[in-house]
């Protein structure tokens, strides 16, 4: 299982795979021609409530890290997401798009352990 996370701002490249975007909200200044996406699974991003509590506060994150694995675990929608990811990534590489400034602070590096089973 190939999972790569990257900025959605980023340039697309041959070696990112399924380019799919794992926000809620669509990233600001970015159409989506330039975002050259395969997919938008917003069901895979935190709810509007933790996303908004978290609000990018790095001291905030381990909470976060912890609500957000309760998440991806316990939702109905956001499981059936996680689960469409693994199934896209067991036909290649999948590369998880993410719009936040901060990299290592964000949902995909949670998404893409959960993903990998860390």
């Amino acid at each position: 299982m190939k999972i790569a996370i990257k900025r959605v701002y980023e340039k697309a490249s041959d070696d990112d795979g399924q380019r799919i975007l794992v926000d809620r909200l669509w990233p600001r200044c970015l159409s989506k021609a330039e975002a050259h996406l395969d997919g938008w699974l917003k069901e895979a991003a935190p709810t509007s409530e933790l996303r908004k509590w978290f609000g990018h506060e790095p001291e905030k994150w381990p909470g976060f890290r912890e609500k957000y694995q309760q998440e991806l675990t316990h939702r109905p929608e956001t499981k059936e997401a996680l689960a469409e990811l693994r199934k896209l990534s067991r036909h290649g590489k999948v590369t998880l798009l993410y719009g936040a400034h901060d990299e290592e602070h964000n949902q995909a590096v949670v998404l893409k352990e959960a993903l990998l089973g860390k």
